[in-house]
Protein backbone atom coordinates (compact mmCIF):
# COMPACT_ATOMS: atom_id res chain seq x y z
CA UNK A 1 0.00 0.00 0.00
CA UNK A 2 1.10 3.57 -1.14
CA UNK A 3 1.64 5.94 1.76
CA UNK A 4 -0.05 9.42 2.11
CA UNK A 5 3.52 11.10 1.00
CA UNK A 6 3.14 8.76 -2.35
CA UNK A 7 0.01 9.42 -3.13
CA UNK A 8 0.71 13.27 -2.81
CA UNK A 9 3.59 13.26 -4.69
CA UNK A 10 1.84 11.00 -7.74
CA UNK A 11 -1.13 13.67 -7.37
CA UNK A 12 0.48 16.70 -7.62
CA UNK A 13 3.50 16.77 -9.87
CA UNK A 14 3.13 16.66 -13.46
CA UNK A 15 6.31 17.81 -16.30
CA UNK A 16 6.85 17.40 -19.48
CA UNK A 17 10.30 17.34 -21.68
CA UNK A 18 11.22 21.34 -21.97
CA UNK A 19 14.40 23.02 -23.97
CA UNK A 20 13.36 25.70 -21.51
CA UNK A 21 12.83 24.17 -18.00
CA UNK A 22 15.11 21.13 -17.04
CA UNK A 23 12.75 17.84 -15.69
CA UNK A 24 14.49 18.16 -11.91
CA UNK A 25 13.58 21.69 -11.94
CA UNK A 26 10.19 21.24 -13.20
CA UNK A 27 9.76 18.95 -9.92
CA UNK A 28 11.76 20.65 -7.13
CA UNK A 29 9.77 23.59 -8.10
CA UNK A 30 6.54 21.59 -7.81
CA UNK A 31 7.64 20.08 -4.21
CA UNK A 32 8.18 23.68 -3.25
CA UNK A 33 4.79 24.73 -3.95
CA UNK A 34 3.47 21.89 -2.06
CA UNK A 35 5.63 22.52 0.78
CA UNK A 36 3.82 26.29 0.92
CA UNK A 37 0.77 24.89 0.72
CA UNK A 38 0.97 22.78 3.64
CA UNK A 39 0.33 19.86 2.03
CA UNK A 40 3.94 18.71 2.86
CA UNK A 41 4.66 19.94 6.40
CA UNK A 42 7.38 19.94 8.53
CA UNK A 43 8.82 16.66 9.22
CA UNK A 44 7.65 15.04 6.32
CA UNK A 45 9.92 12.21 5.13
CA UNK A 46 9.88 12.16 1.42
CA UNK A 47 10.48 8.89 -0.23
CA UNK A 48 13.82 7.71 -1.05
CA UNK A 49 15.86 8.00 -4.45
CA UNK A 50 14.81 5.02 -5.65
CA UNK A 51 11.26 4.86 -4.85
CA UNK A 52 10.61 8.43 -5.77
CA UNK A 53 12.37 7.58 -9.08
CA UNK A 54 9.68 4.65 -9.75
CA UNK A 55 6.81 6.33 -8.74
CA UNK A 56 7.72 9.25 -11.32
CA UNK A 57 9.00 7.02 -13.69
CA UNK A 58 12.31 9.25 -13.66
CA UNK A 59 16.30 8.54 -13.86
CA UNK A 60 17.40 7.93 -10.00
CA UNK A 61 19.97 10.48 -11.03
CA UNK A 62 17.02 13.25 -11.90
CA UNK A 63 15.80 11.91 -8.44
CA UNK A 64 18.92 12.50 -6.56
CA UNK A 65 18.85 16.27 -8.44
CA UNK A 66 15.36 16.75 -6.61
CA UNK A 67 16.41 16.30 -3.81
CA UNK A 68 19.67 18.07 -4.02
CA UNK A 69 18.15 21.45 -5.53
CA UNK A 70 15.28 21.46 -2.62
CA UNK A 71 18.38 20.94 -0.07
CA UNK A 72 20.42 23.95 -1.79
CA UNK A 73 17.47 26.12 -1.27
CA UNK A 74 17.28 25.11 1.95
CA UNK A 75 13.53 23.35 1.45
CA UNK A 76 14.65 19.81 2.78
CA UNK A 77 17.37 18.09 4.95
CA UNK A 78 19.23 15.04 3.80
CA UNK A 79 20.11 13.05 6.69
CA UNK A 80 22.97 10.03 5.64
CA UNK A 81 21.02 6.66 6.57
CA UNK A 82 18.28 8.00 7.84
CA UNK A 83 16.40 9.88 4.79
CA UNK A 84 15.11 13.44 3.65
CA UNK A 85 12.95 15.13 5.65
CA UNK A 86 10.56 18.65 4.82
CA UNK A 87 12.29 21.86 6.75
CA UNK A 88 10.30 24.08 9.06
CA UNK A 89 10.33 27.57 6.94
CA UNK A 90 11.27 30.90 9.31
CA UNK A 91 10.20 34.01 8.36
CA UNK A 92 13.60 35.66 7.05
CA UNK A 93 13.01 39.01 7.69
CA UNK A 94 12.02 40.94 11.06
CA UNK A 95 8.93 43.85 10.67
CA UNK A 96 11.04 47.43 12.39
CA UNK A 97 9.23 47.61 15.85
CA UNK A 98 8.54 51.25 15.58
CA UNK A 99 6.13 53.79 17.24
CA UNK A 100 2.32 53.45 17.01
CA UNK A 101 2.00 57.08 15.82
CA UNK A 102 1.74 57.33 11.78
CA UNK A 103 2.17 53.66 11.69
CA UNK A 104 -0.74 53.50 8.69
CA UNK A 105 1.17 54.87 6.69
CA UNK A 106 3.83 51.99 6.53
CA UNK A 107 0.95 49.78 4.20
CA UNK A 108 1.85 51.91 1.07
CA UNK A 109 5.63 52.70 -0.22
CA UNK A 110 6.02 56.41 -0.51
CA UNK A 111 5.66 57.96 -3.80
CA UNK A 112 8.18 60.55 -3.19
CA UNK A 113 11.32 61.09 -1.74
CA UNK A 114 11.94 63.02 1.64
CA UNK A 115 15.02 64.84 0.96
CA UNK A 116 15.90 66.70 -1.86
CA UNK A 117 17.91 65.54 -5.35
CA UNK A 118 18.65 66.77 -8.37
CA UNK A 119 17.22 65.60 -11.00
CA UNK A 120 18.23 65.53 -15.00
CA UNK A 121 16.16 67.07 -17.97
CA UNK A 122 18.96 65.65 -20.03
CA UNK A 123 18.29 62.56 -19.13
CA UNK A 124 14.46 62.14 -19.49
CA UNK A 125 13.49 58.92 -21.25
CA UNK A 126 12.81 59.48 -25.05
CA UNK A 127 10.78 56.22 -25.12
CA UNK A 128 7.17 56.16 -25.75
CA UNK A 129 5.58 53.07 -25.18
CA UNK A 130 2.61 51.22 -27.05
CA UNK A 131 0.77 48.39 -27.75
CA UNK A 132 0.72 49.11 -31.95
CA UNK A 133 1.45 46.43 -33.86
CA UNK A 134 3.99 47.93 -36.01
CA UNK A 135 6.75 50.37 -34.76
CA UNK A 136 9.48 51.83 -37.10
CA UNK A 137 12.98 52.45 -35.02
CA UNK A 138 15.92 54.26 -36.52
CA UNK A 139 17.55 51.36 -37.67
CA UNK A 140 18.00 48.35 -35.39
CA UNK A 141 19.13 44.97 -36.46
CA UNK A 142 16.45 41.89 -36.46
CA UNK A 143 16.60 39.71 -33.15
CA UNK A 144 14.96 37.03 -35.36
CA UNK A 145 18.00 36.26 -37.42
CA UNK A 146 20.40 35.71 -34.18
CA UNK A 147 21.18 31.93 -34.20
CA UNK A 148 19.87 31.32 -30.99
CA UNK A 149 19.92 27.55 -30.81
CA UNK A 150 24.11 28.14 -31.57
CA UNK A 151 24.77 30.47 -29.51
CA UNK A 152 22.82 28.43 -26.44
CA UNK A 153 25.52 25.63 -26.91
CA UNK A 154 28.23 27.99 -26.96
CA UNK A 155 26.59 29.83 -23.97
CA UNK A 156 26.23 26.25 -21.93
CA UNK A 157 29.90 25.40 -23.07
CA UNK A 158 31.52 29.06 -21.54
CA UNK A 159 29.78 28.39 -18.67
CA UNK A 160 31.67 24.75 -17.78
CA UNK A 161 35.14 26.15 -18.28
CA UNK A 162 36.88 26.04 -15.10
CA UNK A 163 39.15 28.98 -16.09
CA UNK A 164 35.43 31.42 -15.14
CA UNK A 165 35.61 31.35 -11.55
CA UNK A 166 39.53 31.80 -11.71
CA UNK A 167 38.58 35.22 -14.14
CA UNK A 168 35.60 35.98 -11.64
CA UNK A 169 37.80 35.87 -8.96
CA UNK A 170 40.90 37.71 -9.96
CA UNK A 171 40.84 41.11 -8.49
CA UNK A 172 42.53 42.74 -11.19
CA UNK A 173 43.86 42.23 -14.76
CA UNK A 174 47.58 40.96 -14.61
CA UNK A 175 47.89 41.02 -18.33
CA UNK A 176 46.18 41.66 -21.75
CA UNK A 177 43.42 39.28 -22.04
CA UNK A 178 42.48 36.88 -24.55
CA UNK A 179 39.56 38.86 -25.28
CA UNK A 180 41.54 41.74 -26.13
CA UNK A 181 43.78 40.62 -28.23
CA UNK A 182 41.45 38.78 -30.06
CA UNK A 183 39.52 41.83 -30.63
CA UNK A 184 42.33 43.86 -31.50
CA UNK A 185 42.95 41.93 -34.53
CA UNK A 186 39.65 41.68 -35.53
CA UNK A 187 39.72 45.35 -35.72
CA UNK A 188 43.08 45.58 -37.28
CA UNK A 189 42.00 43.30 -40.30
CA UNK A 190 38.52 45.26 -40.49
CA UNK A 191 39.05 48.90 -40.05
CA UNK A 192 42.55 49.57 -41.04
CA UNK A 193 43.88 49.49 -37.76
CA UNK A 194 47.58 48.83 -36.36
CA UNK A 195 46.57 48.78 -32.38
CA UNK A 196 47.57 46.84 -29.77
CA UNK A 197 45.57 45.40 -26.76
CA UNK A 198 47.03 48.65 -24.91
CA UNK A 199 44.69 51.16 -27.67
CA UNK A 200 41.33 49.38 -26.68
CA UNK A 201 38.91 48.82 -23.88
CA UNK A 202 35.67 47.39 -24.54
CA UNK A 203 32.12 48.16 -22.66
CA UNK A 204 28.80 47.46 -22.61
CA UNK A 205 27.33 49.45 -25.36
CA UNK A 206 28.57 52.52 -27.78
CA UNK A 207 26.36 54.47 -25.12
CA UNK A 208 28.66 53.86 -22.14
CA UNK A 209 32.01 54.61 -24.30
CA UNK A 210 30.63 57.55 -24.83
CA UNK A 211 29.90 58.77 -21.53
CA UNK A 212 33.32 57.67 -20.28
CA UNK A 213 34.71 59.74 -23.28
CA UNK A 214 32.98 62.66 -22.57
CA UNK A 215 33.66 62.40 -18.20
CA UNK A 216 37.35 62.09 -20.06
CA UNK A 217 37.32 65.29 -21.99
CA UNK A 218 34.33 67.09 -21.42
CA UNK A 219 34.13 70.14 -18.42
CA UNK A 220 31.48 72.66 -18.16
CA UNK A 221 31.31 74.85 -20.58
CA UNK A 222 33.03 73.31 -23.07
CA UNK A 223 32.47 73.44 -26.98
CA UNK A 224 31.46 70.22 -28.71
CA UNK A 225 30.31 70.78 -32.02
CA UNK A 226 27.96 68.52 -33.93
CA UNK A 227 26.14 67.79 -36.71
CA UNK A 228 23.21 70.70 -37.21
CA UNK A 229 21.38 67.26 -36.88
CA UNK A 230 23.05 64.66 -35.10
CA UNK A 231 22.43 61.67 -32.35
CA UNK A 232 19.71 62.37 -29.86
CA UNK A 233 21.23 60.20 -27.48
CA UNK A 234 24.96 61.61 -28.07
CA UNK A 235 23.66 64.94 -27.77
CA UNK A 236 21.82 63.78 -24.27
CA UNK A 237 25.26 62.78 -22.85
CA UNK A 238 27.42 66.32 -23.69
CA UNK A 239 24.78 67.95 -22.11
CA UNK A 240 24.80 66.02 -18.86
CA UNK A 241 28.37 66.50 -18.72
CA UNK A 242 27.84 70.42 -19.32
CA UNK A 243 29.02 70.82 -22.75
CA UNK A 244 28.30 73.74 -24.47
CA UNK A 245 26.52 71.80 -27.92
CA UNK A 246 26.89 73.82 -31.30
CA UNK A 247 26.28 72.88 -34.43
CA UNK A 248 27.97 72.63 -37.93
CA UNK A 249 26.31 72.42 -41.17
CA UNK A 250 25.83 68.48 -43.05
CA UNK A 251 25.27 68.63 -46.90
CA UNK A 252 25.32 65.84 -49.31
CA UNK A 253 29.28 65.38 -48.11
CA UNK A 254 28.77 65.41 -44.50
CA UNK A 255 30.21 67.73 -42.27
CA UNK A 256 30.97 70.84 -43.45
CA UNK A 257 34.40 71.14 -41.75
CA UNK A 258 35.43 74.17 -43.17
CA UNK A 259 32.56 75.82 -41.43
CA UNK A 260 34.74 75.35 -38.83
CA UNK A 261 37.61 77.05 -39.79
CA UNK A 262 35.80 80.25 -40.76
CA UNK A 263 33.83 80.77 -37.42
CA UNK A 264 35.85 79.24 -34.22
CA UNK A 265 39.34 79.82 -33.20
CA UNK A 266 42.38 77.88 -31.89
CA UNK A 267 41.89 76.54 -28.64
CA UNK A 268 37.72 77.51 -28.17
CA UNK A 269 36.99 73.89 -29.43
CA UNK A 270 36.86 70.67 -26.97
CA UNK A 271 36.39 67.85 -29.26
CA UNK A 272 33.71 67.43 -32.78
CA UNK A 273 31.79 64.21 -32.46
CA UNK A 274 31.21 63.09 -35.67
CA UNK A 275 30.04 60.07 -37.66
CA UNK A 276 32.16 59.95 -40.70
CA UNK A 277 31.16 56.69 -42.26
CA UNK A 278 27.56 57.38 -42.33
CA UNK A 279 26.34 60.39 -40.53
CA UNK A 280 23.53 60.22 -38.00
CA UNK A 281 20.72 60.30 -39.00
CA UNK A 282 20.96 60.95 -42.96
CA UNK A 283 23.45 58.36 -43.51
CA UNK A 284 25.71 60.57 -45.56
CA UNK A 285 29.29 59.70 -45.77
CA UNK A 286 32.18 62.51 -44.81
CA UNK A 287 34.26 62.65 -48.07
CA UNK A 288 38.17 61.95 -48.19
CA UNK A 289 38.61 65.48 -48.57
CA UNK A 290 36.76 66.52 -45.66
CA UNK A 291 38.54 63.87 -43.31
CA UNK A 292 41.55 64.70 -43.80
CA UNK A 293 40.79 68.49 -43.43
CA UNK A 294 39.67 67.98 -40.15
CA UNK A 295 42.02 65.36 -39.03
CA UNK A 296 44.59 68.78 -39.88
CA UNK A 297 42.61 71.15 -38.06
CA UNK A 298 42.17 68.89 -34.79
CA UNK A 299 46.07 68.97 -35.11
CA UNK A 300 46.03 72.83 -35.19
CA UNK A 301 43.58 74.17 -32.96
CA UNK A 302 43.97 71.28 -30.23
CA UNK A 303 40.52 69.67 -30.19
CA UNK A 304 39.74 66.38 -29.84
CA UNK A 305 37.69 64.53 -32.73
CA UNK A 306 34.88 61.34 -31.42
CA UNK A 307 34.77 59.16 -34.52
CA UNK A 308 31.67 56.97 -33.56
CA UNK A 309 31.40 54.55 -36.12
CA UNK A 310 27.87 52.52 -34.94
CA UNK A 311 27.16 50.57 -38.32
CA UNK A 312 29.96 50.19 -39.97
CA UNK A 313 29.41 46.13 -40.54
CA UNK A 314 26.19 46.35 -42.43
CA UNK A 315 28.15 47.42 -45.58
CA UNK A 316 26.31 46.47 -48.42
CA UNK A 317 27.67 47.94 -51.34
CA UNK A 318 31.13 48.39 -52.33
CA UNK A 319 33.72 48.44 -49.19
CA UNK A 320 33.17 50.37 -46.49
CA UNK A 321 35.44 53.93 -45.92
CA UNK A 322 37.76 52.91 -43.60
CA UNK A 323 37.56 54.78 -40.29
CA UNK A 324 39.72 58.37 -39.82
CA UNK A 325 40.97 56.65 -36.92
CA UNK A 326 42.89 54.14 -39.15
CA UNK A 327 44.70 57.40 -40.57
CA UNK A 328 45.79 59.63 -36.91
CA UNK A 329 49.36 59.90 -36.65
CA UNK A 330 48.42 62.77 -34.02
CA UNK A 331 46.58 60.91 -31.46
CA UNK A 332 43.58 63.14 -32.02
CA UNK A 333 40.93 60.83 -32.80
CA UNK A 334 39.01 58.47 -30.41
CA UNK A 335 37.03 55.97 -31.94
CA UNK A 336 34.09 54.31 -30.72
CA UNK A 337 32.49 51.31 -32.68
CA UNK A 338 29.92 48.67 -32.04
CA UNK A 339 30.72 44.30 -32.23
CA UNK A 340 28.31 42.14 -32.33
CA UNK A 341 25.24 43.82 -33.81
CA UNK A 342 24.03 41.01 -35.54
CA UNK A 343 23.88 38.99 -32.56
CA UNK A 344 21.24 38.93 -29.44
CA UNK A 345 21.85 42.31 -27.59
CA UNK A 346 23.18 40.41 -24.87
CA UNK A 347 25.77 39.66 -27.26
CA UNK A 348 26.94 42.99 -28.55
CA UNK A 349 29.74 45.01 -27.23
CA UNK A 350 30.90 48.61 -27.48
CA UNK A 351 34.87 49.56 -27.59
CA UNK A 352 36.82 52.55 -27.45
CA UNK A 353 40.14 52.95 -29.59
CA UNK A 354 42.52 55.78 -28.68
CA UNK A 355 46.20 56.55 -27.59
CA UNK A 356 47.25 54.35 -24.46
CA UNK A 357 47.32 57.10 -21.96
CA UNK A 358 43.42 57.87 -22.59
CA UNK A 359 42.41 54.52 -22.48
CA UNK A 360 44.48 54.23 -19.16
CA UNK A 361 42.21 56.85 -17.70
CA UNK A 362 39.04 55.11 -19.82
CA UNK A 363 39.64 51.58 -17.38
CA UNK A 364 39.61 53.38 -14.24
CA UNK A 365 36.23 54.98 -15.18
CA UNK A 366 34.87 51.52 -16.15
CA UNK A 367 36.17 49.90 -13.17
CA UNK A 368 33.61 51.68 -11.22
CA UNK A 369 30.37 51.35 -13.82
CA UNK A 370 31.74 47.81 -14.83
CA UNK A 371 34.82 46.36 -13.03
CA UNK A 372 34.68 42.81 -14.93
CA UNK A 373 31.87 43.37 -17.81
CA UNK A 374 30.34 39.97 -18.73
CA UNK A 375 32.88 37.36 -18.91
CA UNK A 376 30.82 34.59 -20.45
CA UNK A 377 30.09 37.00 -23.60
CA UNK A 378 33.71 37.67 -24.11
CA UNK A 379 34.73 33.96 -23.58
CA UNK A 380 32.23 33.53 -26.56
CA UNK A 381 33.04 37.02 -28.71
CA UNK A 382 36.57 35.66 -28.94
CA UNK A 383 35.86 32.13 -30.09
CA UNK A 384 33.88 33.39 -32.61
CA UNK A 385 36.33 36.08 -33.49
CA UNK A 386 39.45 32.96 -33.28
CA UNK A 387 37.48 30.54 -35.71
CA UNK A 388 36.11 33.16 -38.49
CA UNK A 389 32.47 32.46 -37.31
CA UNK A 390 31.91 36.36 -36.24
CA UNK A 391 32.75 37.13 -40.30
CA UNK A 392 30.30 33.91 -41.57
CA UNK A 393 27.31 35.35 -39.23
CA UNK A 394 27.78 39.05 -40.06
CA UNK A 395 28.12 38.36 -44.12
CA UNK A 396 24.83 36.28 -43.52
CA UNK A 397 22.89 39.02 -41.68
CA UNK A 398 24.33 41.14 -44.72
CA UNK A 399 22.55 39.51 -47.65
CA UNK A 400 19.10 39.44 -45.40
CA UNK A 401 19.62 43.07 -44.79
CA UNK A 402 20.54 44.10 -48.39
CA UNK A 403 17.36 42.54 -49.57
CA UNK A 404 14.99 44.08 -47.36
CA UNK A 405 16.75 47.59 -47.71
CA UNK A 406 15.97 46.89 -51.99
CA UNK A 407 12.43 45.67 -50.74
CA UNK A 408 11.77 48.63 -48.73
CA UNK A 409 13.10 50.98 -52.11
CA UNK A 410 10.87 49.70 -54.05
CA UNK A 411 7.58 49.69 -52.16
CA UNK A 412 8.92 53.52 -51.37
CA UNK A 413 9.19 53.78 -55.72
CA UNK A 414 5.49 52.48 -55.80
CA UNK A 415 3.95 54.55 -52.91
CA UNK A 416 6.12 57.37 -52.47
CA UNK A 417 7.54 58.35 -55.69
CA UNK A 418 5.49 61.73 -56.00
CA UNK A 419 5.60 62.43 -52.08
CA UNK A 420 9.29 62.43 -50.82
CA UNK A 421 12.67 61.62 -52.12
CA UNK A 422 15.21 59.43 -50.67
CA UNK A 423 18.90 58.36 -51.51
CA UNK A 424 19.70 54.19 -51.69
CA UNK A 425 22.45 54.06 -49.11
CA UNK A 426 24.98 51.54 -49.25
CA UNK A 427 24.77 50.20 -45.81
CA UNK A 428 23.40 50.71 -42.68
CA UNK A 429 19.37 49.84 -41.87
CA UNK A 430 17.81 53.08 -42.30
CA UNK A 431 16.69 54.91 -45.16
CA UNK A 432 16.47 59.36 -44.53
CA UNK A 433 12.88 59.66 -46.07
CA UNK A 434 12.81 63.34 -47.15
CA UNK A 435 8.63 64.21 -47.36
CA UNK A 436 8.28 66.69 -50.61
CA UNK A 437 6.08 69.48 -49.98
CA UNK A 438 6.54 69.00 -45.97
CA UNK A 439 3.84 68.19 -44.04
CA UNK A 440 3.30 67.88 -40.41
CA UNK A 441 4.75 65.20 -39.04
CA UNK A 442 3.16 65.02 -35.65
CA UNK A 443 0.29 64.95 -37.62
CA UNK A 444 1.48 62.16 -39.49
CA UNK A 445 2.10 60.22 -36.43
CA UNK A 446 -1.10 60.42 -35.20
CA UNK A 447 -2.91 59.17 -38.18
CA UNK A 448 0.06 56.47 -37.93
CA UNK A 449 -0.99 55.21 -34.75
CA UNK A 450 -4.42 55.52 -35.38
CA UNK A 451 -3.96 52.95 -37.56
CA UNK A 452 -1.88 50.94 -36.39
CA UNK A 453 2.06 51.77 -36.54
CA UNK A 454 4.21 54.03 -34.27
CA UNK A 455 6.47 56.75 -35.43
CA UNK A 456 8.45 57.39 -32.42
CA UNK A 457 9.07 61.42 -32.16
CA UNK A 458 12.82 60.08 -32.03
CA UNK A 459 13.30 59.40 -35.76
CA UNK A 460 10.69 62.84 -36.81
CA UNK A 461 13.02 65.63 -37.92
CA UNK A 462 11.22 68.64 -38.98
CA UNK A 463 12.27 72.52 -38.96
CA UNK A 464 12.03 75.49 -41.45
CA UNK A 465 14.53 73.64 -44.20
CA UNK A 466 13.73 69.79 -42.85
CA UNK A 467 10.88 67.26 -43.01
CA UNK A 468 12.29 63.83 -42.62
CA UNK A 469 11.91 60.78 -41.43
CA UNK A 470 14.98 58.07 -40.23
CA UNK A 471 12.51 55.00 -41.82
CA UNK A 472 14.92 52.20 -39.73
CA UNK A 473 13.97 48.62 -41.63
CA UNK A 474 16.13 46.43 -40.69
CA UNK A 475 14.18 44.81 -37.70
CA UNK A 476 11.16 43.99 -40.54
CA UNK A 477 10.99 41.67 -43.20
CA UNK A 478 9.34 41.88 -46.52
CA UNK A 479 5.74 40.97 -45.82
CA UNK A 480 5.99 43.38 -42.96
CA UNK A 481 7.66 46.21 -44.79
CA UNK A 482 4.47 46.43 -47.69
CA UNK A 483 2.29 46.30 -44.58
CA UNK A 484 4.10 49.48 -42.88
CA UNK A 485 4.59 51.34 -46.46
CA UNK A 486 1.37 50.38 -47.20
CA UNK A 487 0.20 52.15 -43.47
CA UNK A 488 2.60 54.82 -43.87
CA UNK A 489 1.23 55.96 -47.22
CA UNK A 490 -3.14 55.56 -45.96
CA UNK A 491 -1.49 57.69 -42.90
CA UNK A 492 -0.53 60.23 -45.31
CA UNK A 493 -3.17 60.45 -47.37
CA UNK A 494 -5.34 61.45 -44.39
CA UNK A 495 -2.60 64.25 -43.24
CA UNK A 496 -2.53 65.74 -47.01
CA UNK A 497 -6.82 65.53 -47.22
CA UNK A 498 -7.26 67.40 -43.62
CA UNK A 499 -4.70 70.31 -44.93
CA UNK A 500 -6.72 70.17 -48.25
Amino acid sequence: MSSPVDDILKSLIHFEKSPNTSIYIQIAQQIINAIQRGYLPEGTALPGTRKFSALLSINRNTAVAVYEELASQGWVAILANKGTFVLKQEKKTAAIKGALQGLEKLKTYPETAGFPFQSSFHLASTEDFSIRTYVINDGQPDLRLHPTHQFSRWYSASMKRGSLISKWNQRQEQSYTTFSKQLCNYLNATRGFYIKPNNIVSTRSTEMSLYIVSQLLIQKKDVVLVGDLSHYKSNMIFQQAGANIKTIPVDAHGMDVDFIEQNFTKGSIRCVYVCAHRQYPTAVTLTAERRLKLLQLAKAYKFAIIEDDFDYDFQFDGSAMLPMASADSEGVVIYLGRLGQSFFPSFQIGFVVAPENIIKEAKNYLQILDKQGDLIQKQILTELIDEGEIHRLIKKNITVYKQRRDYLCGCLETHFKAHATWQVPAGGLAVWLCFTPGISLVKLAEKAKANDLVLPKTILYQNKNICAIRLGFGHLNEEEIEIVIQILKQSLDQVVRNIG
